[in-house]
């Protein structure tokens, strides 16, 4: 089964044509700790529900953009490219893998064995 993304330099294609570049996190700062690090490299929060995430059009423009999406129904609320993004409405990062400026997560980030 697949569902419908709509590129923002393409229009609407079938999700086959991209890639999945992970929700947007946020990225440890220069002086991190190690337990900080590993938290923003391996901890995602896994949400039931609406969710900032990287997609690239492989198949096409091979832009990278955001797109909101709910995890449970594949729903796409909307997509828009990293520039055009809200500054105060949910996460989004600056680059794949980035989570908004001040967002938190779950707290299950930190814990460490």
């Amino acid at each position: 089964m697949t569902f419908l993304i709509t590129c923002p330099n393409c229009g609407p294609r079938e999700a086959l044509e991209f890639s999945y570049g992970g929700e947007t996190t946020e990225r440890a700062g220069p002086t991190a700790t190690d337990r900080e690090l590993a938290a923003a490299l391996y901890f995602r929060r896994n949400v039931d529900g609406w969710q900032a995430e990287w997609w690239v059009h492989q198949s096409g423009c091979r832009a990278w953009f955001l797109a909101e999406r709910h995890t449970t129904t594949n729903e796409i609320r909307r997509t828009y490219r990293p520039e055009d993004r809200p500054a105060a409405s949910g996460p989004a990062g600056d680059e794949p893998g980035e989570r908004a400026q001040g967002e938190r997560g779950t707290g299950r980030e930190a814990t460490l064995a």
